[in-house]
C-alpha cells in the first residue's frame, strides 16, 4: 500500500511539474507570469530588444531577499515573446558615493550597437543628495536625477557600471528607449521641470548626442513607436505608484509638432490599473502588431508586481488599449488571438 501510495504521489507530482514548466502560447495580463523554472517573472519597469532570432527582457529585480545594499537589473530570454527564461542579473550596482540615505535604480533599457558590438544600458538612478547651497541640508528623494550607462559584451551580461550622468544637462528620472525602423537609437527622459525629452544617442551609444524634441507636458513612463507613417508616443501622468489615464500623441516625425494628449483607455479604468514603460512592434509575415508593455505596480509587495501586455487597435492617428484578456501571439506572423478562458 506504500508503494503505491509512492508511486501515486510521484505521479502527481510530475504532472504538476510539467504543468508549471510546460510551454505556454498564451499570455495572460495581470496574471502571474511563470518563467520556465516556474518563478514569477521579475523585469519590472523593463525593455526589450531583439538580437538575431532571440528577445531579451531586462527590467527591475524585485524578487525577496536580495542584498538591499545593491541594486539590480534582470534578464530574460526568450524565442517567442510569451515563454522567458531567467538568464540571471545582468547587472548588480552598489549605490553612487554623492546619494544619501534611500535610491533607486529604476527602468533599465538596453540596446544593442551593431558598430561596436557593444550591449549597451541606460537606466534611471535617483535619490538624497546634499544641497549644492547648504552642505549641512539634504534635498529631496528625486534630486539626484540622473540616467546610469552600463556596457557589457554579451545580451545577458555582466554588464560593467561606467557612470551617472545628466543627459544634456537636464535633469532625468522616468526613462524610455526607442529604435526607430532605420536602427537609430534614442532616449525619452522625464524632465521634470520641463516635460520630457526625446534625444539621439551618439555612435557608440554611451551618450546622449542631440536633442530632438522636448514635449512640453509633465509626464512619465515615456514610450515611442513608429507605425504606418506616423510617430506614436504615450506618456504617464505624475501620479507615483497609483494608476492614471495614460495618454497619447501623433506626429509625422521625432521633431514634432505633436497632435493633442487624449486617452489610450477608458479614463475610469486608469490604463486598467498599469503604466506604460514600452511599446513592441512585431512585423510578422501576415501582419504587423504593437504591443502595449505595461507595469501594474504593488508598491507594498513590489515583487508580486504584475504585467500588463495587449495588442493595441493602432492606425490612421488613432490608439486604442482593449480591455485586457489573454491572448495567443505569433512573432512569426506577428498574429494575435484573444482568448475568453471562462468558456
Amino acid at each position: 500500500m506504500q508503494k503505491r501510495i509512492t508511486a501515486a504521489s510521484a505521479a502527481i507530482f510530475i504532472l504538476i511539474a510539467f504543468r508549471v514548466y510546460a510551454q505556454s502560447d498564451t499570455i495572460r495580463p495581470a496574471q502571474i507570469w511563470p518563467d520556465t523554472k516556474g518563478n514569477h517573472i521579475q523585469a519590472h519597469g523593463g525593455g526589450i530588444i531583439k538580437v538575431k532570432n532571440d528577445y531579451y527582457w531586462y527590467g527591475e529585480e524585485r524578487r525577496q531577499g536580495l542584498d538591499t545594499n545593491y541594486r539590480y537589473v534582470s534578464c530574460y530570454q526568450s524565442k517567442d515573446l510569451v515563454n522567458w527564461t531567467f538568464k540571471g542579473d545582468a547587472l548588480q550596482v552598489s549605490k553612487p558615493d554623492t546619494v544619501l540615505g534611500k535610491w533607486v535604480l529604476e527602468r533599465p533599457k538596453v540596446y544593442y550597437n551593431v558598430k561596436t558590438r557593444k550591449f549597451v544600458m541606460y537606466c534611471h538612478v535617483d535619490g538624497q543628495v546634499r544641497s549644492a547651497v547648504s552642505t549641512a541640508t539634504v534635498t529631496s528623494a528625486y534630486s539626484y536625477a540622473r540616467v546610469g550607462v552600463a556596457i557589457s559584451d554579451k545580451a545577458t551580461g555582466p554588464f560593467r557600471f561606467i557612470r551617472t550622468f545628466r543627459p544634456l544637462g537636464h535633469e532625468s528620472r522616468d526613462i524610455g528607449q526607442f529604435i526607430d525602423d532605420d536602427g537609430s537609437a534614442y532616449l525619452i527622459f522625464e524632465d521634470r521641470p520641463f516635460g520630457f525629452r526625446i534625444a539621439r544617442l551618439s555612435d557608440d551609444y554611451l551618450d546622449v548626442e542631440k536633442q530632438i524634441c522636448l514635449i512640453p507636458a509633465h509626464m512619465e513612463g515615456g514610450a515611442i513607436v513608429h507605425y504606418g507613417g506616423l510617430y506614436y508616443v504615450i506618456g504617464s501622468s505624475l501620479t507615483g505608484w497609483a494608476a492614471n489615464p495614460n495618454k497619447y500623441a501623433t506626429a509625422t516625425d521625432l521633431s514634432g509638432p505633436w497632435t493633442e494628449f487624449k486617452d489610450i483607455a477608458p479614463s475610469e479604468t486608469k490604463t486598467y490599473g498599469s503604466q506604460s514603460t514600452m511599446m513592441i512592434k512585431i512585423a510578422g509575415t501576415k501582419k504587423t502588431t504593437v504591443l502595449f508593455m505595461g507595469d501594474i505596480w504593488k508598491p507594498k509587495t513590489q515583487w508580486d508586481s504584475r504585467y500588463l501586455w495587449m495588442p493595441l487597435e493602432i492606425g490612421n492617428g488613432k490608439l486604442w488599449l482593449p480591455q485586457p484578456q489573454p491572448f495567443r501571439l505569433n512573432v512569426r506572423t506577428g498574429e494575435t488571438k484573444l482568448i475568453d478562458e471562462k468558456k
